[in-house]
């Protein structure tokens, strides 16, 4: 399966001091077009325990979303069984297979990276960017952990920002879930 090229946001989900947060910024970019700015691509999901947030088609991700919720429920709550069950079922049904979008899930303690290639991948330390501007984002945040006292909140919100001002496919309107 080739790579989709995600260049449609940026989401970041970091863990600091037993905090978890995730951000998303709101624009929805269609060809060179900005369609929305205030989209809400990092949502809250199992009972309010779960972080997601996603980067590439929306209708798409909101089927992974519901997708991702029926397993976890299928599994108690386990979001990595479920991470993984969600990228087998992803990468093996024709229909699901076609899907173009990334997700990034996180609990209190573990955080995922799925894909439909069947990619499901936890960071080393706790802290997962994707979309076009999650690189960006990600040396923001490891940047901030190493030299401040922020919160996982304040840095995932200050690293959005940082990304707004480098990449063309995300803006400054940033939407951040936490976990205590």
């Amino acid at each position: 399966m080739t790579p989709i090229p995600i260049r449609s946001t940026t989401i970041l989900g970091i863990r600091r001091g037993g905090e978890v947060a995730m951000a998303g910024d709101g624009q929805v970019t269609l060809g060179s077009q900005i369609m929305k700015g205030g989209a809400r691509k990092v949502r809250r999901i199992y009972r309010e325990r779960i972080l997601v947030g996603f980067a590439g088609s929306s209708a798409d991700a909101l089927t992974l979303y519901e997708r991702l919720e029926g397993k976890l429920e299928a599994h108690g709550g386990n979001l990595s069984r479920a991470a993984v069950e969600l990228a087998r079922d992803w990468r093996g049904d024709k229909v699901l297979r076609r899907l173009e979008a990334l997700l990034v899930a996180m609990d209190s303690d573990r955080a995922f990276l799925i894909s439909g290639a069947g990619e499901v991948i936890e960071p080393d330390d706790g802290m997962i960017g994707i979309g076009s501007g999650g690189g960006y984002a990600l040396a923001a945040a490891r940047a901030l952990v190493e030299n401040t006292d922020l919160s996982a909140e304040e840095i995932a919100e200050r690293s959005l920002h940082i990304a707004s001002n480098l990449c063309i496919y995300t803006n400054s309107n940033v939407i951040v879930e936490t976990l205590p």
